[in-house]
């Protein structure tokens, strides 16, 4: 018995690989937290008016962002879900299309369609042919222009989120509401909206967020917040202290939304997701019919076909650009991240998850599920955090380690592990518990070790969403800009900071094509995935 129960390799060895992946991959949180703690910091900063300006539009932003992505994402989710109507099935893909815009490229399509003789301007001379275009465009506030940046391009987490708290919910209980009296308008606030609440928090927490670690889109409108603070205390005064203690305030909010999250991901199932019934859609007519199709419609063109028009406008009126453009070089940079950065953390997710699995151990349990925690910090924070460790750890052992992962390959696939690593993990980890352990123990008696078992029980059910995390993983790294910024080689370019460095010159025309190529890779990736997101209907 004692050999079949054997670990896959050794206990001892097995059990300290695990945690020092784990130890490795909290990093960022402990620097910060240690840097923080041991620095003489000047706490009159609370009083500076700059700290309070940038406080302000920080909870400004948050504020309207939630409310409109509340909007966007809960309504459009319920009308797909219980109603027929003009270009339902359409909207029910379409409108997750928004996950291939970042919003600082939407920024950029904002400032390129409203500037003074933009696209807008020529638009408007097209069809009135005036001499005084630019009088019709309203100008937006930089904090204006943001909040629909983050808007329009975070509302897909709600939109999902809540389509599937609504597929999940019981018929019998909808139809209990019918024999009620309610009406439609009552079941949705008495019976649906409360049963997906979590869900919705859940959604709404992602875009918190993503929205107090957003840098791009703060950063190119001008407006002082947490991220570009952090950024301008570092990069640009050089203050070390400033940049480490703004890390931790921006930490605590970011890790609060995230605490939050989980809460309600542990009651998650606050309906019943058991279907008895075949849900019957109701059928939309009239005046219903309209102001559904044309809500979903509007939401889609400005969520996708807006931005994506605007790069292309710029695209075809500026070829120069796309002659001088190093189409090959840029593809293959982004391409080499997403291949190699995604092996590693499958990878490493797999072998923790299977670890974790075999050994059963609370402790090293607890250090793993503290290691996701990656995604909830500020990709500018782990760029920071990971510069200071390695600056720390270089003083003390009198050997240059920043030469090794500052300005480096191997750097940048370290801040992306810190920052997607959840994704890999929990994916891996959902499909190890649909594996009941009983299927492990009959493997065992039958005389397989634990990579036996592995490969005939495990693999053949891993596998199966391992593209998925891959794409998952993949999108994420076509959009993000502080870590590749901050961390990436001298010279090395992806279609990210190559558009960012394009707007931060006032080229804002010449930020067309890595933006058209970054919209087209993050479109297929989401085209794939699809079936994933989609599952619900099979």
């Amino acid at each position: 018995m004692t050999k079949i129960n054997q670990p896959f390799y050794s206990t001892n060895l097995s059990f300290y690989i695990i945690l020092c992946i784990s130890i490795i991959s909290i990093i960022p949180l402990f620097t910060i937290i240690i840097n923080s703690s041991i620095i003489d910091f000047d706490f009159t900063l609370f009083k500076n008016s700059q700290f309070l300006e940038y406080t302000k539009n920080s909870l400004i932003i948050l504020f309207f962002v939630l409310f409109l992505t509340f909007i966007f994402g809960v309504i459009p989710a319920y009308l797909v879900t219980f109603y027929n109507f003009v270009g339902v099935k359409f909207f029910k893909y379409s409108l997750i299309l928004s996950f291939a815009i970042p919003p600082y490229i939407f920024g950029y399509s904002l400032s390129a369609f409203f500037e003074n003789f933009g696209s807008g301007y020529t638009l408007i001379n097209l069809i009135w042919d005036t001499n005084n275009a630019n009088s019709y465009l309203p100008k937006f506030s930089p904090i204006v222009n943001s909040v629909l940046s983050l808007s329009f391009t975070l509302y897909g987490y709600v939109y999902l989120l809540s389509r599937t708290s609504f597929v999940g919910q019981s018929v019998n209980l909808l139809d209990l509401g019918k024999s009620l009296g309610f009406s439609s308008y009552q079941r949705f606030f008495k019976i649906i909206l409360p049963c997906a609440r979590p869900g919705i928090f859940i959604g709404l927490s992602l875009v918190a967020m993503e929205t107090l670690s957003d840098f791009g889109t703060v950063s190119y409108f001008g407006v002082s917040t947490f991220t570009t603070e952090i950024y301008n205390s570092w990069f640009i005064f050089d203050d070390l202290n400033t940049s480490n203690f703004l890390s931790l305030l921006l930490l605590i909010f970011v890790l609060f939304f995230f605490i939050v999250e989980s809460l309600l991901r542990k009651d998650s199932r606050f309906h019943s997701l058991k279907n008895e019934g075949k849900r019957k859609k109701q059928a939309l007519k009239g005046t219903k019919n309209f102001l559904a199709t044309a809500f979903c419609l509007c939401l889609f063109f400005f969520s996708f076909v807006f931005p994506f028009s605007q790069m292309l406008y710029w695209s075809i009126k500026f070829p120069e650009y796309l002659e001088s453009f190093e189409i090959l070089k840029l593809n293959l940079n982004t391409f080499l991240l997403i291949f190699f950065t995604s092996f590693f953390l499958i990878s490493v997710a797999i072998f923790t998850n299977f670890g974790n699995r075999v050994l059963k151990n609370r402790f090293l349990s607890f250090f793993s599920s503290l290691s996701i925690s990656g995604y909830a910090i500020p990709g500018i924070i782990i760029s920071v955090s990971i510069i200071s460790f390695f600056s720390l750890i270089s003083s003390f052992i009198n050997f240059d380690l920043k030469t090794i992962f500052i300005g480096s390959f191997y750097g940048l696939i370290l801040g992306y592990f810190f920052r997607f690593y959840s994704i890999a993990y929990n994916g891996i980890k959902s499909n190890f518990l649909k594996i009941n352990y009983s299927l492990d123990e009959s493997s065992y008696l039958m005389g397989f070790d634990k990579f036996k078992t592995f490969s005939i029980v495990h693999w053949p059910i891993l596998n199966k969403n391992i593209f998925f995390i891959f794409i998952l993983i993949a999108i994420e790294i076509i959009k993000e800009l502080p870590i590749t910024l901050i961390l990436r080689p001298f010279n090395f370019e992806t279609f990210s900071t190559r558009a960012y460095n394009f707007a931060t010159q006032d080229l804002i025309e010449a930020t067309a094509i890595p933006s058209m190529f970054l919209i087209f890779w993050a479109s297929i990736f989401i085209l794939i995935s699809f079936k994933y997101f989609f599952q619900d209907n099979k």
